[in-house]
């Protein structure tokens, strides 16, 4: 899933990270597919994801980050986000302002697309800064419809460095971090969820009732 959390202290949380979401095969599609996939797109592409919580407007960066943010369209536009959730609260140990939220398919194999090339902070420069969407994965290349946002502050642990390929951050919220914070704060299970996601299952998943481009 992700390595997720760079830092419950940085370090633990990051651990967790690379665990989020399930595991796959390695990528089938290359990275030239996937960018044809959907053409052509602008620079900036934004998404409105409309949730039981609020909106939440994310600007992606097709332009620094071409394969991951085609992914993410192709699931916006295949509506397959749509009635999916945020069901991942990973705060920093002792804080409900730090650490990230997680949403998207959640294993869903009627809604996966093929996963797709990863494309690490070291070639896109885009670092996990607060308010920051990355995707999910479980292995070096992966990633499908699982996806998260940083909340309160940088996580450098997620960037790429050496040899941890790190995770593929591709646009930031542009509006609606209000939103993100009450999905940092809720009530989750204690003893739910499996390794570095223990406890961080949230007892009333937040749905997306939509996910649509914003022109």
């Amino acid at each position: 899933m992700i390595r997720h959390f760079p830092c419950f202290a940085l370090l633990a949380l990051a651990a967790g990270c690379r665990e989020a979401p399930s595991p796959v095969a390695p990528a089938t599609t290359n990275e030239t597919e996937a960018a044809e996939a959907i053409a052509p797109l602008a620079d900036v592409v934004r998404v409105r994801l409309d949730t039981d919580a609020g909106p939440i407007l994310l600007a992606l960066d097709y332009a620094k980050a071409p394969v991951t943010t085609t992914n993410f369209v192709r699931y916006v536009d295949q509506r397959r986000f749509d009635g999916t959730f945020f069901y991942r609260a990973a705060r920093t140990r002792g804080s409900k302002e730090r650490g990230f939220i997680q949403g998207g398919i959640r294993h869903s194999a009627r809604k996966a697309l093929p996963p797709i090339a990863h494309e690490p902070s070291t070639r896109t420069g885009l670092r996990h800064v607060d308010g920051t969407v990355s995707m999910a994965r479980a292995a070096p290349v992966g990633a499908m419809g699982d996806f998260f946002i940083i909340v309160g502050g940088a996580m450098p642990g997620m960037d790429a460095k050496g040899d941890d390929p790190g995770f593929a951050a591709f646009g930031r919220v542009e509006a609606g971090m209000d939103v993100v914070r009450r999905i940092l704060a809720a009530p989750t299970y204690p003893n739910a969820g499996r390794g570095p996601m223990r406890g961080q299952m949230i007892e009333r998943p937040v749905r997306i009732v939509t996910a649509r481009r914003v022109e």
